[in-house]
């Protein structure tokens, strides 16, 4: 019988060198077990959709590329790879390829936590750079013109404008509106509490005279349905996300305004404007907003409070020249 040599050859140093995971997987695989962690921990369907929809676009491109579908062979050049298909061939905006980033790299960032994998190819991944744009909104001629425009005759008619109202009293978020039931509001305390929130951190949002009297009328002619959600169908379902909407697109165009991107954001953005046009601090617009960072209320202050333009007009150097 023959003896083996004890000292080992290259290709067999290479073995020794190369990290071992015990766990091989498909990516299919991972993406269940991603998915199924999230809805354990509670993570909103919506953000659930997000995760396959965006992790999907990257397998797709894994397929079409001919790449190994093995979690543990998946390595940065392929991200590489695939951001660089995503701005050449498909033409993609920074801001929806560092969606798709995000998205990814929450991915992998579950792997290898749960010690799926050995390596995380989307360590310290950079985003795109991605260019503000400006935040739109409507002017009140324009906010004016939206609330006239559902027909107030018929219950589809007073259930938009409650919601139009509702977005520009609050600011709202689309999920945070559509989440919204009967009980939420509290009308004897002047508060609505909101519960479906994007950080999870449920608030109250304060509601004045007309809002609170427009919320009575409304829920008095939803009357009692099997759903408790407070945005209701004449078939007596919850309306959809999709459907608030198409909400506002359809009464802004109705309206006539055709030089705003019309979206419940848009009025969310309206909202935020006028609150710092009429002077509301930073920080009871973030309690109001539930944002859980400044960095978005700091921009609506800086682009619309007029206390910097009153302020200037008294330290302007050539105010005495």
């Amino acid at each position: 019988m023959s003896k083996r040599n004890n000292h080992l050859n290259a290709r067999e140093l290479e073995i020794v060198r190369q990290p071992i995971t015990d766990v091989i997987m498909t990516f299919d695989e991972a993406l269940d077990r991603f998915l199924a962690d999230g809805e354990r921990k509670g993570l909103r369907s919506f953000t659930i959709e997000f995760y396959r929809k965006e992790c999907h676009s990257f397998r797709k491109y894994l397929i079409n590329a001919e790449h190994s579908m093995l979690i543990g062979e998946i390595t940065r050049n392929h991200i590489d790879q695939f951001v660089e298909d995503l701005q050449i061939r498909r033409r993609l905006k920074p801001g929806t390829i560092n969606a798709k980033l995000r998205a990814i790299r929450t991915f992998f960032n579950y792997l290898h936590d749960y010690k799926f994998i050995e390596a995380n190819p989307m360590q310290k991944y950079p985003l795109m750079k991605e260019r503000r744009s400006n935040v739109e909104t409507l002017t009140t001629s324009q906010v004016k013109r939206l609330l006239n425009a559902p027909d107030l005759r018929t219950f589809t008619g007073q259930r938009d404008y409650t919601f139009l109202l509702l977005v520009l009293e609050t600011g709202v978020r689309l999920n945070e509106a559509a989440g919204m039931l009967v009980e939420d509001v509290k009308l004897s305390e002047g508060q609505i509490f909101v519960r479906n929130t994007k950080n999870h951190f449920h608030r109250y949002v304060p509601i004045q005279e007309k809002m609170k009297q427009q919320l009575k009328r409304y829920i008095q002619l939803r009357g009692t349905c099997e759903t408790e959600h407070l945005f209701v169908t004449i078939e007596e379902q919850a309306l959809s996300r999709s459907h608030l909407q198409k909400t506002v697109k359809i009464h802004g165009k109705k309206a006539g305004i055709t030089n705003v991107r019309l979206s419940p954001h848009t009025l969310r953005h309206t909202f935020a404007k006028m609150c710092v046009m009429n002077g509301a601090g930073v920080f009871e617009l973030q309690k109001i907003l539930g944002h859980s960072t400044m960095d978005m209320v700091r921009t609506y202050v800086n682009l619309y409070s007029q206390d910097v333009h009153e302020k200037h007009r008294e330290f302007s150097p050539l105010k005495d020249l």
